[in-house]
């Protein structure tokens, strides 16, 4: 039977470049796979891109009220594998539809991506809560901090300062230097000690202690 698999990891951890090698795998050896990405990700338009160059376009973007499972069981009946770039930002009815496609269809599917928001919160993804519930398999792709120690934890700058505020989607408007990175446990409490005495003033986004 297929499986719906989630491999998840944070920023910068090479979850896109993976899914292409992935597809590259299952076109080189004769098969069709289909590549989707959420709406939500405006970045790049309908392509994926990564850090290190590949690229390729989507089969199809989708927004929230799209049923993926219609939409494969109609289009895409004929591909080896279904392929989910920017997974978080499934609805959690999408994530139940994928799980469709591997019963009905018998088709497996690969969802890649973040497992916490940049508030350090489970849930704060409702996608990629609903993937941890449901999927067969679940992997973790690593990477490193910038101090050389495993990355875990997924942060937003704004000019230069760490925030763990703010809208879930914040779009770069050319006034703000807007920056996402992978840190380990440490450095992000270094961070934060060294944003806790920056005035909210200087940033649209508001800058509060962590709950504890």
């Amino acid at each position: 039977m297929a499986k719906l698999y989630f491999r998840y990891g944070a920023m910068g951890c090479g979850k896109t470049m993976q899914l292409l090698q992935v597809a590259f795998n299952y076109e080189e050896r004769g098969h069709k796979v289909c590549v989707i990405k959420p709406a939500t990700d405006t970045k790049n338009g309908t392509k994926l891109l990564t850090r290190i160059g590949p690229e390729r376009e989507t089969n199809f973007c989708f927004d929230r009220q799209t049923n993926l499972y219609e939409k494969i069981a109609k289009d895409y009946r004929n591909v080896q594998c279904i392929l989910v770039d920017e997974s978080q930002f499934l609805t959690p009815a999408q994530a139940d539809q994928l799980m469709l496609v591997t019963i009905k269809l018998d088709i497996p599917v690969i969802a890649y991506g973040l497992r916490l928001n940049f508030r350090q919160e489970d849930g704060g993804f409702e996608g990629s809560t609903r993937l941890l519930q449901i999927a067969h398999d679940i992997e973790e792709i690593k990477t490193i901090c910038e101090c050389g120690r495993k990355a875990t934890r997924n942060t937003r700058f704004l000019n230069g300062r760490l925030v763990i505020d703010g809208p879930d989607i914040l779009i770069d408007d050319g006034t703000i230097d807007i920056e996402y990175r992978a840190l380990c446990p440490a450095c992000y409490e270094k961070y934060l000690g060294e944003s806790a005495s920056y005035s909210s003033e200087d940033t649209p986004v508001k800058v509060k202690k962590e709950k504890k």
